[in-house]
């Protein structure tokens, strides 16, 4: 049987709506602690921030045990190693990496590419314990699911184990969603068969992943297939990668509520047996690990976020949402692992 899980929050997600006043830093793992279901933030600061994040960890008993950040392949290497670095010394076990599709050289960054990367941050983690885990993630090049094995396929000829971040949501939101389906043009090989991303079916995606034993870390957000476009938030536009949102274009929909709005807090009909899916991935992955001695997976948090593509406008507690997921996380675990 694989270890016990740990369950955290990510910063973004320790606040209400976006529309409310900014939660002080010290407030925000008070609220964290007290709230009695979460193990540990996760978050990587600025580095001119380090002090405070960890006297505010200290002070409330609350390891920051996973943290993050997004990286540019040829511009943005040493910045990983210096996060890899701040994040041991934050305690950190894993830094979710996410790797964006552009390189800086303004072409699609290769797997070969990515693998490269990869192995160097492998390296910088294993020295100092804090690993890196590359995230599947929209405008990464991980959006192209049929990437991952083989970016791990050529990370694992080298003799290196490839980790990831299963962030599911970024795959069931694109189950029945011709527009996203377009994106990288996976549509052809969800029709032929070659790609599955539906998890009650055999050989899916998201359980290859799993079975190879990817996973180091997840982020738990919760998504439905063809889940709702965000419409009550747009994006400004990203001048520098255009490739990632064309200007003002509304959000893409990779979050839907874990509880049921209350009238005018969302803007689309809401059905929680939507999220069976969803919940499919995580208890998979639980009984992978329930099973499997040699499982790595340590960590899932919460991600309940207030961008754009996310949770951007709702009038909905983001806080809420979360502590509601949690207490579903930890309820699956406890049953899963008890009859293992």
């Amino acid at each position: 049987m694989g270890t016990d899980l740990f369950f955290g929050i990510t910063e973004s997600g320790v606040m209400h709506t976006d529309a409310d006043p900014q939660i002080p830093l010290e407030t925000k793992f008070k609220m964290v602690k007290e709230s009695g279901v979460y193990d540990y933030f996760d978050k990587t600061p600025a580095k001119e921030l380090e002090y405070d994040y960890l006297r505010c960890s200290e002070k409330y008993d609350l390891p920051i045990l996973a943290g993050g950040w997004f990286y540019v392949v040829g511009r943005d290497e040493e910045l990983l190693m210096e996060n890899l670095r701040l994040g041991a010394r934050l305690g950190s076990l894993v830094h979710n990496t996410q790797i964006i599709m552009d390189h800086a050289d303004g072409s699609l960054v290769s797997d070969e590419q990515v693998a490269e990367i990869y192995l160097k941050a492998y390296e910088t983690g294993e020295e100092i314990g804090c690993r890196p885990t590359f995230e599947v993630h929209v405008n990464m090049w991980s959006e192209d699911f049929r990437r991952i094995e083989k970016v791990a396929d050529l990370v694992e000829r080298r003799g290196i184990p490839f980790r990831m971040t299963l962030d599911h949501s970024h795959v069931i939101f694109k189950i029945d969603n011709p527009r996203e389906q377009e994106v990288f043009n996976i549509r052809e090989s969800i029709e032929n068969g070659e790609l599955v991303l539906d998890p009650f079916q055999e050989d899916h995606v998201c359980g290859n992943w799993i079975q190879r034993g990817f996973v180091r870390h997840c982020h738990a957000r919760a998504a439905v297939p063809n889940n709702p476009r965000n419409v009550w938030k747009h994006h400004p536009g990203l001048e520098g990668l255009v490739s990632q949102h064309p200007k003002d274009t509304i959000g893409r929909g990779i979050q839907y509520p874990f509880l049921e709005p209350e009238p005018g807090q969302w803007h689309s009909e809401w059905n929680e047996s939507l999220l069976e899916p969803w919940k499919e991935v995580l208890r998979q992955l639980m009984r992978y690990h329930a099973s499997h001695s040699d499982s790595n997976l340590k960590t899932i948090s919460t991600e309940f976020i207030p961008s754009p593509d996310y949770g951007g406008g709702a009038r909905y507690s983001i806080f809420e949402n979360s502590l509601a997921c949690v207490r579903w996380l930890r309820e699956t675990w406890n049953h899963i692992s008890t009859a293992v």
